[in-house]
């Protein structure tokens, strides 16, 4: 059965600590968190701040992924602000493997995301030090967008790449997750699934989660 993270970014800013609370009483697994900054990406999300907040309520570990440039800067901040998986952009490290042992180091599970033009064959020289990739299914940026198929594909690939290597590592889907896709994405490989509006629109976030979780 794959592990849940709504997606905190689509959640309601005005009324935070009640969304982290019904992600607390879901059956979903993991909060995710989006952290963009404008330049990495065509938006900005939140910062230091939110995040301490968002720790504050949240009983769930803490799948932070950063949409940033030269995100080395801030892996200690993350760590201590009590991220317990952080995920930096293969396509925004200068020195993968280097930011993965910082990571690391400083007690977290290290992720690669890869937006939808990277090859997953870019990180076979280094699947073995990745706990979890993430495959962006959209264009990382902006919440509420449709899926890509061609992430299937992409799925089944990294899934043939990690087995090849016998790694440890979890695939995570990132956009346009619905009940729609859950499935096909489970039965390609995908062991995380990341959904935003698809949760928080919804007119019963906890059933929705459920039925993410059971499809």
């Amino acid at each position: 059965m794959a592990r849940i993270a709504p997606s905190i970014l689509a959640a309601d800013f005005g009324n935070l600590q009640q969304d982290c609370e019904m992600v607390n009483k879901s059956v979903s697994d993991w909060f995710h968190i989006d952290i963009m900054d404008g330049v990495f990406v065509p938006n900005i999300s939140f910062g230091m701040p939110v995040l301490k907040a968002i720790q504050k309520h949240a009983a769930k570990p803490l799948d932070v992924h950063l949409m940033i440039v030269d995100p080395d800067r801030y892996i200690e901040n993350f760590a201590e602000l009590g991220a317990q998986i952080l995920t930096v952009h293969y396509e925004a490290c200068t020195h993968l493997h280097r930011s993965l042992q910082k990571i690391k180091s400083c007690g977290m599970q290290a992720g690669v995301a890869l937006n939808p033009h990277t090859p997953v064959t870019h990180l076979e020289s280094i699947i073995t030090e990745i706990d979890l990739v993430c495959l962006m299914s959209v264009n990382p940026g902006f919440g509420g967008q449709s899926f890509i198929p061609s992430t299937y594909k992409k799925v089944t690939a990294t899934k043939e790449l990690i087995q090849k290597h016998k790694a440890n590592t979890l695939i995570e889907i990132d956009g346009g997750v619905t009940d729609k896709n859950a499935r096909e994405l489970k039965t390609a490989g995908a062991d995380v699934l990341v959904a935003g509006s698809h949760i928080f629109k919804a007119t019963d976030p906890l059933a929705t989660i459920e039925k993410l979780k059971n499809t």
